[in-house]
């Protein structure tokens, strides 16, 4: 009976949190499922059609798929503790994730680049009117995924908001097909096929070269782009007794999650704890990183001697 009082003390405190998280669990879930079965459709219909423009906007929907999926897979992972040999956790995985993500999108736009340039010279037979059903019906899948996760909190959480931009993307390699199959069905134009799977191969490769890019930026340790080295370093030196702040490291775990290790040297005795709380407050203030390693030391370089007299 007490414990589970003491449950139900606990789920009211993290309410706030907790629901929003699961919404997005649950906005990310069904529009993951939606998109990954039309995919499979998509890629039937691209072969059965003949047509390079579905197989491309199926091409962009596994990119969907992945990208939801792999929010998914970041979300479950991350609610896994950090353990001993994984003193993170598992947030890290969702940048290799992402990286490998990033990398099976070029290499699905390259793929389409060399068909479409194929098509261009001898334009094949395409069978529109299969074409336009099933690119119509992938418009209507798109939109209902873009509706469930507009639901969810897209502004809060950066893995949605990825998600439901991928969406958006999607949608237009859909009207792209859409166009494609009604000027082929109409003017026997065969050339809008490859024309329009050229488009979405472009957004697909945008794409993928962008969260590759993040990704192995993060993975090299680099500096998040939105903090500048200097200006950090800037606003530790007007900490009062600071004298001087060096071998300053800023690197991300994950997106989001900032880690700072640097040295600082301070002027005069008995300021240690106070010059560290003040860094510590002001990096997290200022720059929003919550996990900083410093290591403050005497004007002569921590020499035992700063610390009492020396014979």
């Amino acid at each position: 009976m007490g414990h589970h009082h003491s449950h139900g003390h606990g789920h009211s405190h993290g309410h706030g949190h907790s629901h929003s998280h699961t919404n997005n669990k649950k906005a990310l879930f069904w529009s993951f499922l939606l998109i990954a079965i039309f995919m499979v459709v998509e890629v039937v219909g691209g072969i059965l059609t003949n047509s390079l423009a579905l197989l491309s906007d199926a091409g962009h929907m596994l990119s969907d798929a992945a990208a939801l999926g792999l929010s998914l897979f970041a979300m479950k992972l991350g609610e896994r503790q950090a353990t001993h040999s994984k003193t993170y956790g598992y947030k890290r995985f969702e940048i290799i994730a992402a990286a490998l993500n990033g990398l099976t999108l070029i290499v699905i736009s390259i793929y389409i680049f060399y068909e479409a340039f194929h098509r261009f010279i001898n334009p094949p037979e395409v069978q529109s009117m299969g074409m336009l059903t099933i690119s119509v019906i992938g418009l209507l899948v798109n939109i209902i995924a873009a509706w469930i996760l507009m639901r969810g909190d897209k502004d809060d959480n950066l893995n949605v908001r990825s998600a439901f931009l991928h969406v958006l993307g999607d949608m237009l390699g859909s009207v792209g097909a859409i166009t494609a199959a009604l000027l082929i069905y109409f003017f026997d134009w065969g050339i809008a096929d490859p024309i329009a799977s050229v488009a979405v191969a472009i957004l697909i490769i945008i794409s993928g070269w962008r969260v590759t890019k993040e990704s192995f930026h993060v993975l090299m340790e680099g500096t998040p782009e939105q903090i500048k080295l200097d200006d950090v370093k800037d606003e530790l030196m007007k900490i009062p007794h600071v004298t001087d702040v060096h071998d300053v490291h800023v690197w991300s775990i994950t997106s989001g999650v900032f880690m700072l290790s640097g040295h600082i040297a301070v002027a005069g005795e008995g300021l240690h704890d106070r010059v560290l709380h003040q860094a510590q407050q002001l990096l997290h203030d200022n720059f929003g990183i919550d996990h900083s390693t410093l290591q403050v030391e005497g004007e002569e370089n921590g020499c035992p001697c700063a610390h009492g007299p020396c014979n």
